[in-house]
């Protein structure tokens, strides 16, 4: 009884699994591995069938004992062809895995270009269109200031030069923050320093940079992300952080460049950042993005009361 209880649960088994094999055939469009494992599946299930049939009717399996041979034949032929074959399928799935990144890849790609691009626009406009005419302005204020002019009057000539200086001074650094000439002309490292020193300059915050990169050039893309990157993770530190100190290391080693950074700020719990990147309030999803683009490697480590500490490494063998 219960053998035979046995055999009823193993036959409606196979026939879910031929069902399940029938789906998947027509999942991965026919596929001839899997239509030979549905075959398999299917004469297991009649054979467990005949095997049933003597203890429900007198029929006994002995009968059709060449047809049990020859479907054991055919079953174990359709499932280990089967199985030989079904890793086309898994080839077939790392062909359009592959796809799939060179795609995202592109993509990202296209977007960095493009906002790097409107960068350069912007910065071009604001320094060929503002800049003649705020140097306009303060070339007519200081005319006007060779004139005579009441203490009054003096005073809010003087006050509007001083303006004027610092709105000169300032579209000056929007503009170099949004297209950084020298990051076009001496590179990453002397960039990213050059960046630095700006910060330094403010003594809210002290930033020091160990680099073995000298003026040597990267790939403009290479270049441009990982100074983005960077400015992103320093700009996180000044915002979220409220730390005092911030290292950092900029090195090529073989085929890599490498970059270490180090805050002693307040920290954060990483799962957080690791589960849902884009609503940290960090800006790390725009940075996973863009390291991603460069099939580069990021790991984020921090804890509370801890600071934060960041490795990126970037392959340079194809630059």
């Amino acid at each position: 009884m219960i053998l035979q209880f046995l055999l009823v649960i193993a036959i409606i088994l196979q026939f879910f699994a031929v069902a399940v094999a029938i789906k998947l055939t027509k999942e991965t469009k026919y596929n001839f591995s899997w239509i030979l494992l549905t075959i398999g599946f299917l004469v297991m299930a009649v054979r467990l069938l005949v095997e049933l049939l003597p203890y429900i009717s007198k029929f006994q399996s002995q009968e059709l004992g060449e047809f049990m041979v020859w479907s054991g034949v055919a079953m174990s032929l359709t499932f280990a062809i089967g199985v030989f074959m079904i890793q086309k399928i898994f080839k077939y799935m790392k062909r359009v895995e592959d796809s799939r990144r060179l795609t995202e890849k592109m993509f990202l790609n296209a977007i960095i270009q493009t906002e790097e691009k409107e960068r350069k626009r912007f910065a071009k406009d604001l320094h060929d269109g503002l800049g003649p005419l705020l140097s306009t302005v303060k070339m007519s204020i200081s005319s006007l200031e060779q004139l005579e002019h009441d203490k009054s009057s003096m005073e809010i000539v003087k006050n509007t030069e001083m303006v004027i200086n610092e709105a000169i001074k300032s579209l000056k650094e929007i503009s170099d923050n949004l297209s950084p000439h020298v990051l076009d002309n001496f590179g990453l490292a002397r960039a990213i320093r050059n960046f630095i020193n700006k910060i330094n300059a403010t003594k809210a915050l002290h930033i020091t940079l160990k680099s073995n990169l000298g003026s040597e050039r990267f790939d403009n893309n290479i270049e441009v992300v990982l100074y983005r990157v960077v400015c992103e993770l320093i700009n996180n530190t000044i915002k979220h952080a409220k730390a005092k100190k911030i290292e950092i290391s900029l090195t090529k080693e073989e085929k890599n460049l490498t970059i270490v950074y180090q805050d002693n700020g307040k920290g954060f719990h990483k799962e957080r950042l690791l589960d849902r990147p884009s609503n940290s309030g960090m800006g790390f999803s725009n940075i996973f993005s863009r390291i991603n683009s460069l099939k580069g490697e990021i790991h984020v480590d921090s804890q509370p009361g801890k600071g934060t500490h960041v490795l990126i490494k970037v392959g340079i063998e194809n630059e």
